[in-house]
């Protein structure tokens, strides 16, 4: 299924207000998974089985975009959809198989994720395989300022991520189940260094793609991300003390 052009830029700006109405929201009440998972958000179920449902689907949305667009070879095209689906595979089959601990999800939490993946990925995919301009994405596109930056800052972005992502697993050994701050790469400047990496990772992708697509993408992981630093951030500072937090950020670097 497409969308007109038009009809697809009022799906935009309903993604992007329904976004500015989380980040508000996200300020006054805690998403329950992870640190902050609480009873009252109801049935749960394994952590490693719920982010491997909730990231899937955007990897086979995308795929379906992909596989019935007759740009689908394209050389940019098929470059964006490489870069997008390196990242959902990491996130759909890698990340949760390196989960430890015996954490839990809310269902809830995991029918929201999964409703934005399929959205998400529809939008992604509509616009690069269906909507951009026919010679817009070009093989000179690969020589262009913004497809450079973008990949350079895509690929940083994910680096910081999973370096982040590494930092955290190994906070505790076999069978310790006490909290820890987390320290070394960038937790030196901020408390949520892997959401920092995300922020990167899809400001690069807006830039590389050069789309309002992409533009909304990053735009919603700011609304989710930057509240649950703070969040984050004000637990550290609570748990562990001011002095033990220090002057790092909550999640960019000496800015916030």
């Amino acid at each position: 299924m497409t969308m007109d052009a038009e009809t697809f830029g009022s799906f935009l700006w309903i993604m992007t207000l329904v976004a500015a109405l989380v980040f508000i929201a996200l300020y006054f009440v805690k998403a329950g998974y992870g640190m902050f998972r609480s009873a009252a958000w109801g049935l749960s179920v394994n952590n490693k089985l719920a982010w491997m449902l909730m990231e899937v689907p955007v990897f086979l949305v995308m795929i379906w975009m992909w596989w019935y667009s007759d740009r689908r070879f394209l050389p940019v095209q098929l470059t964006f959809f490489f870069f997008f689906q390196l990242h959902y595979f990491q996130r759909s089959f890698v990340f949760p198989c390196l989960l430890q601990g015996k954490g839990r999800m809310p269902v809830a939490i995991l029918l929201m994720g999964i409703l934005f993946n399929v959205l998400n990925g529809f939008m992604q995919g509509e616009w690069i395989f269906y909507l951009s301009p026919a010679d817009r994405y070009t093989s000179q596109w690969f020589a262009a300022p913004q497809f450079i930056l973008g990949t350079v800052l895509f690929f940083v972005g994910m680096g910081i991520n999973c370096h982040s992502d590494y930092i955290i697993r190994h906070l505790r050994t076999p069978g310790d189940t006490r909290h820890y701050l987390p320290s070394g790469g960038l937790y030196r400047y901020v408390t949520s260094a892997n959401y920092f990496g995300e922020i990167v990772e899809w400001t690069g992708w807006a830039i590389l793609t050069w789309s309002l697509s992409g533009t909304v993408f990053l735009w919603w992981t700011f609304a989710n991300l930057v509240p649950r630093a703070h969040a984050i951030h004000q637990h550290y500072r609570k748990e562990f003390g001011t002095v033990a937090v220090g002057k790092r950020k909550r999640i960019i670097p000496f800015i916030y």
